[in-house]
């Protein structure tokens, strides 16, 4: 077999590679030169002669005629008889330079040449992929459900590059059939072994500032920046926008007339409830933004422990927390401080960890899930709607609210 259809049978599974023909002979180079470092213990008299565009390629052995019987290297020295069976006017002293056929290297070492070749080229490859998506870190990208399994969703790309779409990436009411488009932000890509990992997100407070961008073209002229987004994906979330543009209303143009802006993006995270408030360097209004749509009396800032209490209407409580305390905790989030909610003319109260001896650890981390952590927040409830607020049975809350009543009878 000549070389230039050895070279030919080797980048026959080059097409679908990310190679150009000029990177596949300079990876060529490298392998033959290895194989004939163990051949011939080493490559340094070899010339190896590549022409990229007919995809052929030579390898020519140099070597000194010495006299016959003074051959102490078989490498580098070839012996005056034996060069004159190349040619016969050869004479000590001279180079002789003799081509080496691949062929000529026995099929062990062409098999093994080979396997090499199809390494380097995947090695090549996956440092591409690499890159590629290292650039792509943070940006939203398509790709198309390839491959559902318990732990992970794996999706390939229009060039076949596989994504991995964790469950915890996903968004809980998430449900994906093969063959179906997934959007997310690429969260991360690392190297295990010399193959990339790329890791697809759904739930991480990118995704959604980059569906603002992607959505809203004030956001992405620009116009309109998105300061901060803290999410409970799938459940709620909280943006803050600002705008250096007096003439545009930031939370406006984000909503759209009805909703009709941010309808898309909702949809896109499994109708995720979305505040969009105006972002202010006025702590104050801007903890009372943050906590809408609960409307505050009134706020004590505690700089230096970076927390808040904010006093609130009795009926004004329950929108403060929110649902399962989403509200609250978001807003806490958004603006870095701790939120303390206290009922406007309720002077007393108990804090229900002090309780701890009556009622179990695990009932007050129920009652806390929800927001409720004092005796007075829990009295004010129904029973019937902590029962399906929470995992406790009827029996349980009742016995919790008998005791709460005795500590203020």
């Amino acid at each position: 077999m000549e070389n230039i259809a050895l070279i030919e049978s080797f980048s026959e599974f080059k097409d679908d590679k990310l190679i150009d023909r000029v990177m596949l002979m300079a990876i060529l180079e490298e392998v033959f030169r290895s194989t004939l470092k163990k051949r011939f213990g080493s490559d340094d008299n070899f010339d190896i002669i590549i022409n990229p565009d007919k995809g052929d390629l030579e390898i020519w052995r140099n070597r000194v005629v010495v006299a016959d019987g003074e051959v102490e290297d078989e490498n580098s020295e070839i012996s005056l008889t034996e060069a004159r069976r190349i040619e016969p006017d050869f004479e000590v002293g001279e180079d002789v330079s003799e081509e080496v056929k691949l062929i000529d290297l026995g099929r062990r070492s062409i098999l093994a040449l080979r396997q090499n070749l199809i390494s380097k080229i995947h090695e090549h490859d996956n440092t591409n992929i690499y890159k590629q998506f290292k650039d792509l870190e943070g940006e939203l990208y398509n790709a198309e459900v390839h491959h559902i399994r318990h732990r992970a969703i794996i999706l390939l790309d229009d060039e076949g590059n596989e994504i991995i779409l964790p469950k915890d990436k996903q968004i809980p009411s998430d449900f994906f059939r093969k063959g179906e488009n997934v959007r997310g932000v690429i969260e991360s890509v690392e190297l295990k072994g010399n193959k990339p990992a790329i890791i697809m997100s759904r739930t991480s407070p990118l995704f959604l500032e980059k569906l603002f961008e992607s959505e809203i073209p004030e956001v992405f002229d620009g116009l309109i920046t998105v300061k901060k987004v803290v999410r409970i994906p799938g459940e709620k979330a909280k943006v803050a926008v600002d705008s250096y543009d007096d003439r545009i209303d930031p939370v406006g143009a984000c909503v759209g007339m009805k909703g009709s802006r941010i309808h898309g993006i909702v949809r896109e995270l499994g109708n995720e409830n979305i505040d969009v408030i105006n972002f202010t360097n006025n702590l104050q209004l801007y903890i009372t933004r943050a906590l809408s749509p609960a409307k505050i009396t009134s706020i004590k800032i505690d700089d230096e422990n970076k927390s808040a209490e904010v006093m609130l209407k009795p009926e004004e409580v329950s929108k403060a927390i929110g649902r399962g305390g989403h509200n609250i905790r978001l807003a806490g989030q958004l603006t870095g401080y701790e939120i303390d909610v206290y009922r406007e003319g309720v002077e007393e109260d108990v804090e229900l960890t002090e309780f701890s001896d009556e009622i179990e650890d695990w009932i007050i981390a129920e009652f806390s899930k929800i927001g409720l952590d004092t005796a007075k927040s829990i009295l004010e409830q129904d029973v019937e709607d902590l029962v399906r607020r929470t995992d406790l049975e009827e029996e349980t809350i009742a016995d919790v609210m008998r005791i709460l009543r005795e500590e203020f009878e």
